[in-house]
């Protein structure tokens, strides 16, 4: 009769266990996955070349709080290509010339505060993209860019409903301000 207690206790423990937030950094261009606060992995990333902001049609990446909404591409191959958030059949190696298009593997972005409110209605995402040599500097038109190798491992790591949080700060900054763990 204890057992089952015991496995309903775990499990409630379990569904307690803090989830994996990430922490992008604009002025580093750099997407640091923090895990009861303590940093756990990180991976070079490109925000947009327009700037930071919220705005409707802006191609700006916006700050503040955000939560993964949805994943899109599960078992899709490296270099897919994604239109509408749909695989278009469609494979790209990295830096292929002449294109640029989602590839790979999609997080949903929604907001959660006012400042980020028109994300998901900008289409602004967590994504794969050809131009791996962009990779490290502002190049994107609002999403987060990544290497497809480095958004596989981010899918497979991170759930719906993660918190995202894009920040003008480096991660030292935010460690330093008891913001960000270890």
């Amino acid at each position: 009769m204890k057992f089952p207690f015991l496995c309903a206790l775990l499990a409630a423990a379990n569904a307690m266990a803090a989830a994996p937030e990430l922490v992008v950094s604009t002025s580093e261009q750099r997407m640091y996955i923090l895990e009861d606060g303590a940093r756990r992995a990180s991976f070079p990333v490109s925000t947009s070349k327009f700037g930071i902001g919220d705005r409707p049609k802006s191609y700006c990446t916006p700050l503040g709080t955000l939560q993964v909404t949805r994943k899109v591409g599960q078992g899709a191959p490296t270099g897919a290509v994604f239109k509408a958030l749909r695989a278009t059949g469609e494979v790209l190696r990295p830096n292929s010339p002449g294109r640029d298009p989602i590839v790979t593997r999609v997080l949903c972005l929604g907001g959660l505060d006012p400042h980020t409110r028109n994300a998901a209605k900008r289409g602004i995402y967590i994504h794969g993209t050809p131009e791996e040599s962009r990779i490290g500097r502002p190049a994107s038109y609002g999403c987060v860019r990544m290497k497809s190798r480095d958004i596989v491992r981010l899918f497979d790591a991170i759930p719906i409903g993660a918190k995202v949080t894009i920040t003008p700060f480096t991660y030292r900054q935010l460690r330093g301000s008891g913001i960000a763990g270890n």
